[in-house]
C-alpha cells in the first residue's frame, strides 16, 4: 500500500472510530432509559436489565454505524482542507478522486458489518429479547416480584411481597392493589404461590382479605375474608404475534408476500446501501477553503442523514399501507441517493489543467 493511502487510512479510520464511541455513549443513554422505563412499568423483568441493554443496542447499530461513517470521514477530510494539506495534494495532481482508495478501505468492511447487523444480528436480537422477555414472565424470581419491594404493575397496580422461599416458590405477607375504571382492590394473604397457566399469570393466595371499592367519594365498600383466591396478573411486555416480519429472519422474509414482510425486507436493505452512499458524499461535503469552520458543513452533512433516514421509515410505512408498490419497495430512495452521491464526488474530484496566460507586448 503506497504511503499517502495508509496515512489517509489511518485518519479516515481514527476520526470514524472517535465518531463512533461518542455516538454509542450517546445512543446508550438513550437505550439505557427505555429499558428502565420497561422495567418500572413491569414489561421487562428487573433481572434481564443488563441483557436488554445489549440486545438493544444491537438494534440501533444499523442506524448509528453510517452516522458514524460519514461524520467521522467529513472530520478528517474538513482537517485535511483546514491544515492546507489538500490544497497542497492537488498541487501535484493528487484530487479527491485519489482518496476513494483509502475511502473504500474503510467504508466497504463498514458497509459488510452494517449489511451483516441489519440482515443479521438484529432481527436476531429483536427475536432472542422477545424470548427472554417471555420465558422470564414464567419464572417468579425474574417475574420483579422481590421480597421487601414494592413492583408496580401494567396499567395501574402494587404488588408488595414481605417473605420468599428460597426456591422462589412460596411467598409470605403479600399485598395487592388493583384498580380498575373507578374502582380500587385491595387484596391482602399470609401465603402465596405464582402460577403459569400458558401466556398468564395468577397469583394463588391463602388466607386473607379483600376489600373493594370507590376510588373518590362514596361508601360502597366490600369486605371479603377467603381461603383461597386467585388473582390474574397483567401481563409484561406484550407478547409479540408468532408472523410478525420484525421478529422473522431475512431468509423468511424473502419468501413472504405480505406488504408489512416486504416493507421490513426493505428496511433491512437499506442501511448498507446509505452508508455507502453518505460515505461519498463525506468528502464533497467537507471541501472547504483553509482556515475556514468545518463544522458548519458537518451539520450539512448530519442534515442530510436525518433526512434520508425519515424518508427511509416514512417508505417503510408506505409500503407496509400499500401507498408504494412492493416493487418499487425502497428502491426510489437508496438509488437515486447512490447515483447522486457517485454523480457529485466524481465531479468533485476533477482537476482543472491550468491555464497558462500569454501576454502579447505592444
Amino acid at each position: 500500500m503506497p504511503k499517502l493511502d495508509r496515512y489517509l487510512f489511518r485518519e479516515f479510520a481514527e476520526s470514524t472510530f472517535a465518531t463512533l464511541v461518542i455516538l454509542m455513549i450517546v445512543s446508550l443513554g438513550g437505550v439505557f432509559a427505555d429499558v428502565l422505563g420497561n422495567i418500572a412499568r413491569g414489561r421487562v423483568p428487573a433481572g434481564m436489565m443488563l441483557s436488554q441493554l445489549g440486545l438493544q443496542v444491537l438494534n440501533y447499530l444499523p442506524l448509528i454505524l453510517p452516522l458514524a461513517l460519514m461524520l467521522g470521514l467529513m472530520l478528517s477530510v474538513g482537517r485535511l482542507y483546514r491544515d492546507a494539506e489538500m490544497p497542497v495534494l492537488m498541487s501535484i495532481g493528487v484530487g479527491p478522486r485519489r482518496l476513494l482508495r483509502p475511502l473504500l478501505l474503510l467504508a466497504a468492511p463498514m458497509v459488510v458489518a452494517i449489511a451483516v447487523v441489519s440482515l443479521w444480528l438484529g432481527p436476531w436480537a429483536r427475536q432472542f429479547s422477545q424470548q427472554m422477555i417471555d420465558e422470564g414472565n414464567r419464572n417468579l424470581l425474574l417475574a420483579g416480584l422481590e421480597p421487601g419491594r414494592f413492583t408496580e404493575l401494567p396499567g395501574g397496580g402494587v404488588v408488595y411481597v414481605g417473605g420468599m422461599s428460597n426456591d422462589g416458590s412460596g411467598l409470605a405477607r403479600v399485598f395487592v392493589y388493583r384498580q380498575q375504571d373507578d374502582r380500587m382492590d385491595v387484596t391482602t394473604a399470609r401465603t402465596g404461590r405464582l402460577d403459569v397457566d400458558g401466556t398468564e399469570r395468577y397469583l394463588t393466595l391463602d388466607q386473607g382479605f379483600r376489600v373493594e371499592g370507590p376510588l373518590g367519594a362514596g361508601l360502597d365498600f366490600r369486605l371479603m375474608r377467603y381461603k383461597s383466591n386467585e388473582l390474574r396478573l397483567p401481563d409484561g411486555e406484550e407478547k409479540a404475534l408468532e408472523d410478525d416480519p420484525e421478529l422473522a429472519s431475512t431468509l423468511d422474509l424473502l419468501g413472504d408476500p405480505r406488504r408489512e414482510a416486504v416493507a421490513q425486507l426493505h428496511f433491512r436493505l437499506a442501511p448498507p446501501l446509505l452508508a455507502l452512499a453518505f460515505a461519498l458524499l463525506a468528502v464533497p461535503l467537507a471541501r472547504s477553503p483553509p482556515r475556514q469552520a468545518r463544522y458548519g458543513r458537518v451539520l450539512v452533512g448530519f442534515l442530510a442523514y436525518i433526512v434520508a433516514m425519515n424518508f427511509t421509515l416514512l417508505g417503510t410505512e408506505w409500503v407496509s399501507k400499500g401507498v408504494v408498490p412492493q416493487a418499487l419497495g425502497l428502491w426510489w430512495l437508496v438509488l437515486p441517493l447512490l447515483a447522486v452521491a457517485a454523480w457529485i464526488y466524481f465531479g468533485d474530484g476533477r482537476i482543472k489543467a491550468p491555464r497558462f496566460v500569454t501576454r502579447v507586448g505592444r
